[in-house]
């Protein structure tokens, strides 16, 4: 188990930061599927790459957002495609679940996946296949599924919007990523990650935040979480 990398990954000593870290040690060398959920910005995306990093599985880390690819083109960048199976198809493709072999497959946004792409998915986690589109081989793969979602599934399932049974299996290991203003007192440990980062890219000095900055910043509600945070490090930075 790879502690060192998971600190490496998500930033913070707050009590809601160390038991987040402590649910991905639990379940990081487990096959079990993951369900992060939390709000828009908390970084379930680093949530998803700490459980890879601490896996020990040999594969890649692959990522698919359900939400920013259309609809009719989600399934080939999942399943992948045969030559010839649609218009445009002029040679095979292997898909996401494909190119995560041996590792992991993270499925950003996984309410906004269609419905007939849904038993798909099931059968990948049950079985461990899946087939092409345009093709009848069925193909085998070991591959590690984490979802995450800022929406409530269960009540999509409720709305018969979801699909139960994937709903279950997805959530056999749920992970909440904590708000920032559940853990303000973070706030000094990831401004200085930022400004670390941010001032090495941009090359120019790292910036001081003295007390009334601190605390101007540890008295906001930050609706946006860490992503809002890392964007308000980077305008002061360019500024």
């Amino acid at each position: 188990m790879s502690v060192s990398s998971i600190d490496e990954i998500i930033i913070g000593q707050s009590g809601p930061a160390k038991e987040l870290k402590k649910l991905i040690e639990v379940v990081a060398e487990s096959p079990t599927s993951v369900l992060v959920l939390g709000e828009t910005g908390t970084g379930k995306e680093l949530v998803a790459r700490a459980v890879h990093a601490a896996s020990g599985r040999q594969g890649r880390l692959v990522s698919v957002n359900c939400a920013a690819i259309p609809a009719e083109l989600l399934e080939s960048e999942i399943f992948g495609h045969e030559k010839g199976a649609f218009t445009g198809a002029d040679k095979p493709r292997e898909g996401r679940v494909e190119l995560a072999r041996g590792g992991t497959l993270f499925l950003d946004e996984i309410g906004e996946l269609p419905p007939e792409l849904q038993p798909k998915l099931l059968r990948v986690i049950q079985e461990g296949e899946f087939e092409r589109i345009g093709d009848v081989v069925t193909r085998k793969v070991n591959v590690r599924i984490i979802a995450a979602t800022n929406k409530n599934l269960a009540s999509l399932v409720s709305k018969n919007e979801f699909r139960e049974d994937l709903y279950f299996r997805l959530n056999v290991f749920p992970i909440d990523a904590p708000a920032l203003r559940n853990r303000l007192e973070d706030i000094p440990l990831l401004l200085s990650y930022f400004s670390q980062s941010i001032c090495a890219k941009l090359a120019l000095p790292e910036p001081h935040y003295d007390d009334d900055a601190l605390r101007s910043l540890t008295s906001y509600s930050w609706p946006g979480n860490v992503r809002e945070l890392e964007n308000v490090v980077q305008r002061a930075i360019v500024l």
